[in-house]
């Protein structure tokens, strides 16, 4: 289970756990499929009100959600709310289904368990399906006034957020203390002053590390987010440059991506991992490969680029986040790689126009990189290694909801067919203008395979 730092003790133990924010909001659950109930603790720090919600899209609206707090003589009150837009939620007036059994506050901290089952029949409830599930937490710094209308839940502002969390499927990741005697290599920024403006999207580039004599592998990431800017760091890539290009070690570019396009250019090819909000900041590789990195391995420079989202347009904030790559001194049997598929990965490879409803996307430039594959008796006798003996994670059919780092936890493989795209664009709240846009990398065992086509 991951450790967690909590200065107030659980009322028992739990299947699962997880860090919502850093210091600030902790939750723990059990499942039980017979009974077919979730029960939930969440500490969060604050002598307010704090929420729990399941949300089918990450924001308010049709957001499912439980309001706890602690009064003055220390009862507990607890109300079963929905919320219908992007405003207030009000309470459920059809059935009562988030229960509270128990909850206190300590040291600052607000600490409720509570209850519900997974599929409540309710229209006003979102059910927890097998597969991922947006959670969504807020707090405010006081309770509410329970002579005012619903209790006059006061707004949270910036105090909040979600994770998309396969809750009945979910594999606890490893902690920090599982990596502590392993060597590591960091690309982040170093103290750089994010822009007052809505949007920034940064890049800087790394020299691959010098001190290893011979290829080393990276069997696990890390991301690393300054304690105060979690509310700024949106995502972050890393990829590879090509290994033909040079640049100046004594002055490596390092400034906004806009500037620097036409230079970065190679470095926009190959991924070599990535995080998003709401993914897990440690991700363990499998033990039987490793993501191949220094010494005489061919990728000599690494470009990370992260996006900043400030739409309060806050000034004077310095970040220094990125990843750590955890190194083994030992080989594994395979080099991990990532396949870009779909389209060419540029920033217009699959660009949505306005206003559409559905959209096709061309998959041609797929298919005729896969055909262009020039299969010897010893490429194909790999490939068909590997395939018999893949395991079978990808399970897209019935989960309404991905993260491309728990696919690992959905469950009974199913054959993709090909579908058209009729998602309607979701407007997130925090910035009422940008479009939310999702994430996913498939890493598979092709590093090796791959190598023998080039």
């Amino acid at each position: 289970m991951q450790t967690i730092q909590f200065p107030i003790s659980r009322f028992k133990t739990y299947q699962h756990s997880t860090e919502l924010q850093p210091d600030v909001a902790n939750l723990w659950w059990t499942v039980d499929e017979t009974e077919a109930e979730i029960m939930f603790e969440l500490h969060i720090k604050t002598t307010g009100w704090i929420a729990l919600g399941i949300s089918p899209a990450g924001g308010m609206k049709g957001a499912d959600i439980g309001v706890g707090w602690i009064d003055n003589r220390g009862q507990i009150h607890f109300q079963d709310q929905y919320a219908f837009g992007f405003t207030k939620p009000v309470t459920d007036n059809t059935t009562t289904d988030w229960f509270p059994l128990q909850g206190r506050e300590e040291n600052g901290w607000t600490a409720i368990q509570f209850k519900r089952l997974l599929d409540t029949c309710d229209s006003m409830d979102v059910p927890i399906k097998s597969g991922s599930n947006i959670v969504i937490f807020a707090y405010g710094l006081i309770d509410p006034d329970m002579f005012e209308t619903y209790g006059d839940i006061s707004y949270h502002e910036n105090r909040r957020n979600s994770r998309m969390i396969p809750l009945r499927t979910y594999a606890n990741p490893p902690s920090d203390d599982k990596f502590v005697e392993f060597d590591y290599v960091e690309f982040r920024l170093d103290n750089y002053r994010v822009p007052s403006t809505d949007t920034t999207y940064h890049c800087k580039i790394f020299k691959a590390p010098s001190h290893f004599l011979t290829k080393r592998h990276a069997i696990a990431r890390k991301v690393l987010i300054d304690k105060t800017n979690h509310d700024l760091v949106h995502h972050m890539l890393i990829f590879e440059c090509d290994p033909s290009i040079v640049f100046d070690d004594n002055n490596l570019p390092d400034d906004l991506c806009d500037n620097l396009l036409q230079q970065l250019q190679p470095c926009f090819v190959n991924s070599a991992t990535g995080w998003a909000v709401g993914g897990n900041d440690i991700v363990e590789f499998p033990d039987e490969i490793g993501y191949p990195i220094g010494g005489d391995f061919v990728i000599k420079y690494y470009l990370i680029q992260i996006h900043y989202d400030n739409p309060r347009l806050t000034s004077n904030r310095r970040d220094s986040s990125g990843i750590r790559y955890y190194i083994d001194k030992k080989l594994r049997r395979y080099d991990l790689g990532y396949l870009t598929f779909g389209t060419g990965f540029s920033i217009d490879s699959i660009v949505i126009p306005p206003k559409m409803n559905k959209i096709n996307i061309n998959y041609e430039y797929l298919k005729q990189l896969l055909l262009s594959i020039k299969w010897t008796a010893e490429l194909a006798e790999q490939w068909q290694e590997f395939y018999n003996n893949a395991t079978r994670l990808v399970v897209f059919g019935r989960a309404e909801h991905l993260d491309s780092d728990i696919l690992e936890n959905l469950p009974k493989f199913e054959n993709l067919k090909p579908v058209e795209c009729r998602k309607e664009p979701i407007v997130n709240s925090a910035t009422s203008n940008t479009i939310d846009f999702s994430l996913a990398f498939i890493s598979y065992l092709l590093q090796k395979i791959l190598s023998y086509n080039k």
